[in-house]
């Protein structure tokens, strides 16, 4: 069975909506044979991110980088993952009080160092989620389980 894993940082109810839309998406019920796995970044191991064949990556943008969970998660895993997980695809969503740009970036260059593959478009939000922003969350989530599908 294929393993997508969910690693956030959720510390606002903004960031926590998020995070549900993407973990109902990839939980749909048309989604078989694939197992979740969410973990807060602070808890998630470099076992967890061997044992996935994908990676969801959610982060409020702090000061205009990826949050420091998140950038804690990926400097432990860095090192041990870099030649067993090159090409597995990877999705994001990125949640800021006004811009996202510098945490994106930051999940690129991170990301593109890894050699992981963009399964999706990042999930950008700013400000109170929409109905909109949860959907494309919602699809986001659905779009990286449905890759692992067999």
């Amino acid at each position: 069975m294929a393993t997508l894993l969910i690693v956030h940082h959720t510390p606002s109810p903004n960031c926590q909506a998020l995070l549900e839309a993407v973990v109902a998406g990839a939980t749909a019920p048309e989604i078989e044979g694939v197992r979740v796995v969410r973990r807060a970044a602070l808890a998630a191991t470099v076992s967890d991110a061997l044992a996935a064949d994908a990676y969801l990556l959610g982060t409020p943008a702090n000061l205009g980088y990826m949050s420091g969970a998140l950038k804690h998660f990926f400097d432990q895993v860095y090192y041990p993952c870099l030649d067993e997980t090159r090409g597995r695809p990877f999705g994001a969503y990125v949640h800021g009080g006004s811009d996202t740009t510098g945490a994106v970036r930051a999940l690129d260059t991170v990301t593109t160092g890894l050699g992981w593959r963009r399964a999706a478009p990042p999930v950008t939000v700013t400000g109170e989620p929409g109905r909109t922003d949860l959907e494309a969350c919602w699809e986001l989530g659905a779009t990286l389980a449905a890759g692992l599908m067999e």
